[in-house]
């Protein structure tokens, strides 16, 4: 399966609370963290919640 690697480049202050839980369930805390997911239908439903808060990048393994 296709992995995907999320970056946190803009912070969640002022966002909507289901936007910060969003980002917290990614597995990002603080500004530049990283998390590598599975591509699947539910990880690219939260990035596209917060596509302007997340950078996304295909990793090859």
């Amino acid at each position: 399966m296709a992995k995907i690697k999320v970056s946190l480049v803009k912070s969640v202050i002022g966002c909507p609370k289901d936007q910060r839980e969003t980002v917290k369930s990614l597995g990002l805390g603080k500004l530049h963290s990283s998390a590598v997911h599975n591509d699947t239908p539910d990880i690219c439903g939260k990035v596209r919640k917060v596509c302007h808060l997340v950078k996304v990048e295909p990793v090859s393994e």
